[in-house]
């Protein structure tokens, strides 16, 4: 027999587990990679031989995190912190061609001075992320010597007309200046030098001083406080929102609000059909359960689509992993617990950091309910009859269930013909 110990899908919000399996590094964002780590029990057993396959393959997703980047030069390390108190650095990681105007903590100390409100802040930092490639030699090169070019602040469609622009104008002596378009002209800030290029991916410019705009420097109110539970109940999904209340599992859904919250809600219909089941759970078990259908990261539809694979929800701890899988059929993204598919249905709300969805079932996990076997399962529309198990913890391995070798091989088949066709 042949075991999958671990596998891991690189990505800059989550670490993908499967098996036997402990946390590793986001892989290279340029590179999404699919590391298989075999142990044959039958004929390597005596000498511990293991055989590593490494299949990698490009994608054009998440090919950077901004975060990681400035991390390593303390000197950003304002900046960077403000980048995610603003939830700007998601936003950033998301653009496939970006161009981010960096200040040093002297430069953000003088911002930070001015006592402007978060929200505004993040305005004024948006308009220092140019939603452009600019490395240190286009800067230099710029045709006719001056350019306008668009940021993250003219495409949030809150800036006025053109205020949202960036100008760049190639000055004497090599430097070269930058002002915000509703700036008078004036090019308040220079470039000081390269921090980072990923070539037409990302480049990560220091300039002088912060851009002065009276546009992305006006008085900005707060959003409207998101309450998880009241979205729900106008949505068809006051049963969900009420076991939630019913066992304290929103605090931990709104104390992971901030940071970012995926949300998977059965409707109404569903809880309602659910419930006797529900009812013979443990308090702990129930809120296990609600748990897991929440992800600590926002993650719109098209992220889900694209970043296919095993998700690490709210309730995994440890041993019990309770995590699942998201995968795509066509244009519908379904949820495999391994026990139940789910199928997304529609959506509640969609306010970053927040994205709340409908789905068709309540997500069992494997550390509660007995897996269907593969041979007698019912297709993804079928009621479930799937038990609670007797242990909320698996039995093999610290939690891990392991996958037989006719299942490995059509995972491996289907990596290589995936590999072999794109």
């Amino acid at each position: 027999m042949v075991d999958i110990d671990y596998l891991t899908l690189g990505s800059p919000s989550r670490s993908l587990l499967v098996g036997n399996a402990h946390p590793t590094p986001y892989l290279n964002s340029n590179t999404k990679a699919i590391l298989l780590h075999f142990q044959s029990h039958h004929h390597v057993a005596a000498t511990n031989r293991h055989h590593l396959l490494l299949l990698s393959f490009t994608t054009t997703t998440n090919a950077h995190n901004i975060t990681r980047i400035l991390a390593k030069y303390p000197q950003f390390s304002t900046f960077n912190h403000y980048l995610t108190a603003t939830h700007l650095a998601s936003q950033i990681n998301r653009r496939q061609t970006i161009t981010v105007l960096a200040l040093d903590n002297t430069a953000m100390s003088s911002l930070l001075s001015r006592h402007f409100s978060l929200y505004t802040l993040k305005n004024v930092l948006s308009l220092h992320v140019l939603v452009d490639y600019f490395g240190s030699k286009k800067l230099h090169r710029i045709s006719k010597g001056t350019t306008l070019t668009s940021t993250m602040f003219q495409a949030t469609g809150a800036a006025e007309g053109t205020s949202g622009y960036v100008n760049i104008t190639n000055l004497k002596g090599g430097k070269v200046g930058f002002g915000a378009e509703d700036n008078d002209g004036k090019l308040n800030a220079t470039y000081v030098k390269s921090v980072k290029e990923i070539p037409y991916n990302i480049s990560i410019i220091q300039i002088s001083h912060p851009l002065d705009s009276a546009e992305a420097e006006a008085p900005t109110a707060a959003p409207t406080d998101l309450n998880i539970t009241e979205i729900m109940m106008k949505q068809g999904c006051k049963a969900f929102a009420d076991l939630l209340k019913a066992t304290d599992a929103d605090e931990t859904f709104n104390q992971n609000l901030d940071a970012g919250l995926t949300v998977f809600c059965p409707t109404d219909q569903v809880v309602k059909d659910f419930m006797p089941k529900y009812k013979n759970l443990t308090a702990a078990k129930k809120k296990s359960l609600l748990l897991y259908h929440g992800l600590p990261v926002y993650m719109n539809m098209q992220m889900l689509k694209t970043n296919t694979g095993i998700m690490n929800t709210l309730a995994t701890d440890g041993a019990n992993k309770f995590d699942f899988t998201v995968d795509k059929n066509d244009e519908v993204v379904m949820l495999d617990t391994t026990v139940v598919t789910a199928k997304i249905t529609g959506i509640v709300k969609d306010e970053e950091p927040l994205i709340v969805y409908k789905i068709s079932k309540v997500l069992l996990p494997k550390e509660m309910f007995k897996p269907v076997e593969s041979a007698n399962a019912p297709d993804a529309d079928a009621p479930v009859d799937s038990e609670p198990a007797d242990d909320q913890t698996l039995d093999d391995n610290n939690g891990v269930q392991r996958l037989g070798s006719k299942r490995l091989v059509m995972v491996v088949l289907s990596l290589c013909i995936r590999m072999v066709f794109m």
